[in-house]
């Protein structure tokens, strides 16, 4: 335990070290004078200009009394609606005031704010000029006649100099507004064109000198000049703390140099400017709650980046704390889970700090809300497969698998009785495991075979003619009128075994055993606390096409890695087939239940539950054959997952904390391998649905979220689970590469399927027992088996295109957000490809032979496999 606390302490070391080297630091001009100007709306963090609770005094004072050290002038916006309380209480401070005139479409309101700010000019001293409209032309609220219009009235009404508020650009094209003014007061956003922030202020200081020069003699000032502190980037532009920081300091310094006056926007954040893209509300020098973001000398760096820094590493020793519980933890183990649970403690404290620094509203705080509600299982997820990663690859080896034959103490050998519950299966795939259980190279053993619910006497009356050649040893049960599907055959099946009979196997119609079965595994019934042992399923037919092979492989990491893992903890999923079963454990356990649909998985936790101990072998003892179709494969993939849904609603209360049957440790392997299962492939779907729907928002509404905090996780958690498989399978699945790589696909193939069985498993209390078609008898469908998955791929494809076409900001995020849409489409479209393999010639393996054959070198003789037919399969057994 030391060493893996030293690991641990090591681990966040170097976090914490990683924090002080990713430090942004920059030396920038210091700025020790006031400020020429600086823009002040007067609306507190919940206010909007439009409507809500105006200004108060005391509000505007308490605001004029932060920005007087700051600044000598401020600018206002508009003269009613709170604005004409700010003249007043900025002459308490000793500021000037440019007073602006709100002016837009409403003739009544704009009115009203040149009446008021006639009378404002005319009653204060510290007013020096007044701006009719901001950026009025920009928002084609009026014409440039209009407005000419409207100043020349202003000024033969005002004691001072009076302006209008426009971007550079409009100035420069209209010549005629600049005669209608007494200056011209030009806005220079190079944010809102994409300029990236090291350019920016040269860029402004040559429009500058471009106004001049098209306007020699009239005074110019650059009446909005700013940097956004957080949001969306712009083209090249990015916004940041630290980005505001400069930009300000390097203009200001400058302005003052070269005798530029300028007013910067703005003095406080205004989380109401929802509709200026990510940036509106982040473009103040202080936050709406008043608080400086950034220093004025010295240099400049994020003040909260320590603060969020040391939440980072706590939150990531918080969550290492659990591997010091992992006392036999190797270094490599230790190393790579502190790695990962720093990793999420510092993407948890990304996405406190993100809350902390910028402004909602509802359906933005909604969004990110259940964003993350979604993303904390997958974390969780993520982090188990890492944890797994971590055992195999740098773990101790198994301690509790059956590696080899066990040896049987003298005269050990109990009378063993083999059901096989069989419904409607072919008549010469059933005698072939007939035929291979009569082989078994054991001395007591019975066969109770039981077709129930089968009229047709072409499926029952050869297998009843088959037990009578293979002797007495073989029972023949045929029942049309068994309630409860393949439980209640295998209840029939007991009533009708032998009352010596101590250990249950059970094997599907399909499994073809091997002789030493039964020798080399009931040995390990000596110890009276087993109850189980479970052998792998395997096939023999993975060589039938090239989908069957991907089933094959796909199976085949279940049984050779998962099963493996989980039998260290005495968690294994007991699957039926291929399972030996002490009577007394099966009769303490009620036997067999039909309340779900995989009685097998059902009776091996209730098994546990009794506190039996089950063993697992990975050492293939019996073969069986996969699912004729893919539809098939689905259709399997379903009654499992809706199956391991029912288990999970039945035994859930067994999972919690100081509730007796299971230990901690198989409470933890079946909850973490139900959301892993269940949980990554239903929310996978949830979250890709979600960004569906999202995608017109975000191409057409001009929202940009999901943040990257959200969707950054999402390509973690599909690197975390293909590298996953890849390694996993590497180190334990002895397939090549290519049938781990068609593996890939054939496991992300049916998520869709695994996911509408979770649902189904939420709205529907039952559904009946599907067997799946084997044997060869059934082939493919009219209908594409993977329609639904195509339409939810290609929606998936087209919403990354869509997105991607209308970036025109070339906003990253948006790009972010393509790109998880077009990994969240890989699974459906795996449905898809494996859909279209089944139809296509590609799927015979012949195919691709006659390739090898063609492309072999001259003179080099290939011969090209036949292919596999099933029928001659079953029978040769």
């Amino acid at each position: 335990m030391r060493s893996v606390a030293a690991v641990v302490a090591l681990v966040v070391c170097v976090h914490a070290g990683l924090w002080s080297l990713l430090q942004r630091q920059q030396a920038v001009a210091n700025i020790d004078a006031p400020l020429a100007s600086v823009s002040y709306s007067p609306y507190a963090q919940s206010q909007h200009p439009d409507y809500g609770d105006r200004p108060t005094p005391e509000q505007i004072r308490a605001d004029l009394k932060i920005l007087s050290p700051y600044t000598n002038t401020i600018r206002t916006y508009s003269s009613t609606g709170g604005g004409e309380l700010v003249p007043a209480i900025a002459a308490e401070f000793g500021l000037k005031v440019t007073l602006g005139i709100w002016i837009d479409k409403n003739e009544a309101r704009n009115e009203r704010e040149i009446q008021s700010a006639i009378a404002l000019a005319r009653r204060y001293t510290n007013i020096n000029a007044i701006v009719v409209g901001n950026e009025t032309t920009l928002r084609a609220d009026k014409t440039i006649d209009e407005l000419k219009a409207l100043i020349q009235r202003v000024k033969r009404m005002s004691p001072v100099p009076v302006t209008t508020g426009e971007i550079w650009t409009v100035w420069r094209d209209h010549p005629e507004l600049a005669s209608a003014v007494d200056f011209i007061a030009a806005h220079i956003l190079e944010y809102w064109v994409g300029i990236p922030a090291e350019k920016v202020v040269d860029e402004t200081i040559a429009h500058y000198n471009k106004l001049r020069a098209i306007h020699p003699g009239k005074r110019i000032v650059i009446a909005e000049f700013g940097w956004p502190s957080a949001g969306y980037n712009m083209l090249k532009a990015n916004p940041g703390r630290i980005e505001q920081a400069t930009v300000l300091r390097d203009f200001i310094s400058r302005a003052e140099a070269y005798g530029i006056d300028y007013n910067i926007i703005e003095a406080f954040d205004q989380p109401w400017k929802t509709n200026e893209g990510g940036v509106g509300m982040y473009w103040g020098m202080f936050d709406a709650s008043r608080h400086a973001k950034f220093s004025w000398a010295g240099l400049v760096n994020d003040p909260d980046h320590w603060k969020l820094g040391g939440l980072a590493v706590l939150l990531g020793l918080l969550l290492s704390l659990p591997i010091l519980a992992r006392s036999n933890a190797t270094f490599g183990e230790a190393v790579t889970l502190a790695v990962a649970a720093n990793v999420v403690g510092a993407w948890f404290a990304t996405i406190f700090a993100f809350w902390q620094t910028h402004y909602f509203v509802l359906g933005a705080a909604f969004a990110l809300g259940l964003g993350i509600v979604l993303l904390i299982p997958l974390a969780a997820i993520a982090l188990a497969r890492i944890e797994e990663i971590a055992a195999i690859a740098f773990g101790r080896g198994p301690r509790r698998l059956i590696a080899a034959a066990l040896p049987a103490p003298d005269g050990f050998a109990p009378t063993v009785s083999i059901h096989v519950p069989a419904h409607r299966e072919p008549p010469d795939m059933l005698k072939a495991t007939l035929d291979a259980v009569a082989r078994l190279d054991y001395p007591n053993f019975e066969c109770v075979v039981v077709i129930n619910n089968t009229p047709d006497p072409t499926f029952w009356r050869p297998i009843e003619e088959h037990c009578r050649t293979l002797g007495e040893r073989f029972k023949f049960i045929h029942d049309d009128n068994v309630a409860g599907y393949k439980a209640g055959a295998l209840r029939l099946a007991l009533a009708h075994t032998a009352a010596d009979a101590e250990i249950i196997g059970v094997i599907d119609a399909d499994y073809v055993v091997r002789p030493d079965w039964l020798k080399d595994l009931v040995p390990a019934f000596v110890d009276a606390k087993v109850g189980m042992i479970q052998a792998p399923q395997d096939h023999r037919d993975g060589e039938r096409t090239v989908m069957h092979h991907a089933m094959n492989g796909e199976y085949a990491g279940f049984f050779d890695i998962g099963m493996v893992q989980r039998n260290e903890a005495n968690a294994i999923i007991v699957h039926g087939t291929m399972c030996l079963i002490r009577r007394a454990a099966l009769n303490s356990a009620g036997g067999w239940s039909s309340d779900t649909i995989v009685e097998d998985c059902d009776l091996g936790l209730l098994v546990l539950e009794q506190g039996w101990q089950i063993h697992y072998t990975n050492r293939r003892y019996g073969h069986g054959l996969l699912p004729d179709t893919f539809d098939a494969f689905k259709k399997q993939r379903h009654r499992w997952a809706y199956g391991g849904f029912q288990i999970l609603q039945k035994h859930w209360r067994h999972l919690l904390p100081r509730v007796g049957g299971l230990t901690r440790e198989q409470k933890r392997e079946f909850g973490v391998g139900w959301l892993n299962w269940l949980g990554a492939e239903a929310i996978g779907v949830v979250v890709a649905i979600l960004n569906l729907v999202w995608v017109p928002v975000v191409a057409f509404a001009g929202i940009a979220i999901p943040d990257m905090i959200l969707t950054l996780p999402i390509l973690a958690a599909f690197v975390v689970t293909f590298a996953h498989f890849i390694a996993l399978y590497r180190l334990r699945v002895a397939i090549s590469f290519g049938q781990m790589m068609a593996a890939v696909v054939a496991a992300m193939s049916v998520q869709w399927t695994v996911a509408r069985a979770v649902g189904y498993g939420i709205w529907k209390e039952s559904l009946p027992f599907m067997r799946t078609a084997k044997g060869g008898a059934t082939s493919k469908g009219p209908d594409f088996p993977a329609f639904w998955e195509a339409v939810l791929g290609a929606l998936l494809l087209i919403g990354a295109v869509i997105v991607v076409a209308t970036n025109y900001k070339q906003i990253h995020e948006i790009n972010i957000f393509a790109l998880v849409l077009v990994v969240q489409s890989l699974p459906f479209l795996a449905a898809v490809a494996i859909g279209a393999l089944e139809a296509s010639r590609f799927n015979n393996f012949a195919y691709w032979h006659g390739i090898k054959a063609r492309i072999a070198l001259p003179g080099r003789a290939v011969v090209a496999k036949a292919p596999v037919d099933q029928k001659s399969v079953v029978s040769n057994q």
